[in-house]
């Protein structure tokens, strides 16, 4: 088991590893909308959207994969009015690729996020 790290994504901000790889895939954490400083974006459904993508998309790099490796994703939302939002966002994100999903609404997300995404991937 390996547990990555980069400075390309916000650092964890609890007791968890941006990503762990084990068995050839990699397993990362949720992603919400902090810069790799730690700021958060404007609470804006698009600008976040495309930084926890963002984001995502740097840990998995860190990890060996991208996001054309992926398998899963969630898509946890603060609002399901977003929906049709994220949706177009993430279909540009990952092209023609597409990977199984669940998207669920969720209270609240840390700092407030209006989006928080997950991923399984495979290691190139």
């Amino acid at each position: 088991m390996k547990y990555v790290q980069t400075n390309k994504a916000p650092a964890a901000i609890g007791p968890y590893s941006q990503a762990v790889v084990a068995n050839g895939m990699v397993f990362t954490s949720g992603q919400i909308a902090l810069t790799p400083e730690g700021e958060m974006c404007e609470h804006d459904v698009v600008v976040q959207t495309k930084q926890v993508l963002k984001n995502l998309s740097a840990v998995l790099e860190e990890a060996g994969s991208s996001l054309q490796n992926v398998v899963k994703t969630t898509i946890f939302l603060d609002s399901m009015d977003d929906f049709a939002t994220v949706n177009a966002i993430y279909a540009e994100a990952f092209g023609d690729h597409k990977p199984a999903r669940s998207t669920v609404a969720v209270k609240t997300l840390p700092k407030n996020a209006l989006v928080e995404i997950d991923a399984v991937a495979l290691v190139k």
